[in-house]
């Protein structure tokens, strides 16, 4: 018994010295992924983070998710009676307010204020409209980025929290067989009256706004791409200079070639690594500034930079469609098949 309890005693202050060391900053790589219990089946690519403890996120079958202590305890229903559509996009204004958007048709915007107990769809796209990605930069002004219709890109901007949405006139042209992807919501990102979204498929481009989707600055990159199945799939900007894009092959998981970039956008110019890639496809991609770290996720694995992007290594096995941080930059989130919600371990 002595001896059993020495043992128990220092394999206690082996965990809390580990422990202790996360506390200090002084560990180097995150360790994987909490596993949550979530009530649903659903495939979960929509996720919106707004603090540790509220969390948004939808998916397949109409589903929407919402957790205000942290994942202990969740709420779900369906996203105005929708049952046969996929929700792969949902941006957390607060606790009891939400955007989601569809994948496929019918191509909806949909909003609820009541936790999400009601939806109201807010806007209908045409008949031909995939609407890919959505990113808010404040309460009241947000972008959506759906796949170009005759040619041109559809950009919808609001400026009233949702309620109502116009497609820009001066959304941008694409060329034959580019499209993005709605993979994880994050093809787009708007910080005020900066506006960036990349595609893929035949071309794999950025397509960058300084003035609110006025005017547009168009960047070719060197990504894998030329298939339906290849591009940029997901991007995070780490500071007001660099950016990191992640994408692939989906329909290859395991292929890691050409399938992460990096940015200056003081050169404008994208560029391959020099060092290792992510070990596979790779569907999302968050920064988590507390310790540098860009997490990238796909169906395979998890991966981690901690040097801007130039290096990556696999730290999981565990696959997820989707990763974000939170809106207070203290938890990194991520959600994938059947229900999976994940939340980061450092």
């Amino acid at each position: 018994m002595i001896k059993q309890s020495y043992l128990f005693l220092f394999a206690f202050c082996i965990i809390a010295a580990c422990r202790s060391e996360i506390r200090d900053g002084k560990i180097e790589s995150p360790y994987g992924w909490e596993i949550l219990d979530v009530p649903s089946n659903a495939s979960i690519r929509g996720l919106s983070a707004l603090t540790s403890e509220i969390i948004w996120a939808s998916g397949t079958k109409g589903t929407w998710l919402l957790t205000t202590d942290g994942g202990r305890n969740w709420a779900t229903g369906i996203i105005a009676g929708l049952d046969t559509v996929d929700f792969r996009d949902i941006e957390a204004l607060s606790a009891s307010t939400a955007i989601a958007i569809s994948a496929g048709q019918p191509a909806l915007v949909c909003k609820t204020t009541d936790g999400g107990a009601t939806w109201e769809i807010k806007y209908e796209g045409p008949k031909e409209a995939f609407l890919d990605g959505m990113s808010f930069y404040s309460d009241k002004k947000g972008f959506i980025i759906g796949d170009p219709i005759d040619g041109k890109w559809m950009v919808l901007e609001t400026q009233d929290a949702g309620e109502s949405w116009t497609w820009l006139d001066t959304s941008p042209k694409a060329e034959d067989g580019e499209g993005s992807f709605a993979a994880s919501g994050s093809t787009i990102i708007a910080q005020e009256s900066y506006v960036l979204f990349c595609s893929g498929g035949s071309q794999s481009k950025t397509y960058h706004s300084e003035n609110g989707g006025r005017k547009w600055i168009i960047k070719n990159t060197p990504i894998i791409q030329g298939q339906p199945s290849q591009g940029i799939f997901s991007l995070s900007r780490l500071n007001d200079q660099n950016v990191i894009g992640v994408g692939g092959d989906y329909l290859q998981p395991d292929l890691a070639e050409s399938n992460v970039i990096i940015a200056n956008l003081l050169s404008e110019k994208w560029a391959l690594p020099s060092g290792d890639l992510p070990t596979g496809y790779r569907s999302g991609v968050a920064y988590f500034p507390r310790y540098h770290w860009a997490i990238a996720v796909g169906p395979n694995g998890s991966d981690y930079s901690n040097d801007g992007g130039a290096s990556w290594a696999r730290f999981s096995d565990e696959g997820f469609h989707a990763v974000v941080m939170d809106k207070a930059q203290g938890t990194v989130w991520a959600s994938g098949s059947d229900g999976k919600i994940g939340k980061l371990l450092y």
